[in-house]
């Protein structure tokens, strides 16, 4: 049933991915002045619990990129603290992990990380028939999808490894450091103002 479960999900992934790829990525963010950098992924709360759910949802496999691969919880990291980032959806996010945690150690006395993949899988179908619940999981793909799909300058999909997997050809010229989204939109409004 598990195996199953997940071999959906993969290709509903990829399905999504695929269509994401087909339009201009317009909510991509980029990072903050001092982004996190690649070697920052803490190894706190609420960053275990939201890695180990992440690749509950996106595990790699043979021929595919799980969510590690692609820097998921990095690319997370740094879209949290852009200078457009939702403060409520940053909340919805720490809030969702306090959820999972409760829920899991309500049912089963462990955190989330400390369950097995068959547990894990009932837990989450748990937490998505709430709304808060279905909204948290909804955002945690959201944010999976644009690390699959992103430009490595955004610190998800390193090397590609995304386009490579879906065999999608990015558009070009690719962003640098200096010419991320928030960057360039930052320049343009000094100079209106001027």
């Amino acid at each position: 049933m598990v195996q199953s479960t997940l071999l959906n999900r993969r290709k509903f992934m990829q399905l999504l991915a695929l269509a994401a790829a087909a339009y201009p990525l317009s909510g991509l963010a980029g990072s903050r002045q001092q982004a996190l950098a690649s070697d920052s992924v803490s190894k706190e709360e609420p960053w275990l619990t939201i890695s180990a759910v992440q690749e509950h949802l996106f595990p790699a496999e043979k021929n595919s990129p799980g969510a590690s691969d692609i820097n998921a919880l990095i690319y997370l990291q740094n879209m949290m603290v852009t200078p457009d980032f939702d403060n409520e959806k940053g909340e919805l996010i720490h809030n969702g992990v306090a959820w999972l945690n409760d829920l899991a150690k309500q049912q089963h006395s462990k955190t989330f990380i400390q369950l097995d993949s068959t547990t894990k899988e009932k837990t989450l179908r748990r937490v998505e028939n709430s709304n808060a619940g279905s909204r948290w999981l909804s955002t945690l793909l959201t944010y999976l999808i644009e690390a699959l799909l992103s430009d490595p300058v955004y610190q998800g999909n390193p090397n590609g490894i995304g386009w490579n997997w879906l065999q999608h050809q990015p558009g070009f010229p690719l962003p640098t450091e200096n010419k991320k989204y928030f960057k360039i939109g930052k320049n343009r409004y000094r100079h209106t103002k001027a």
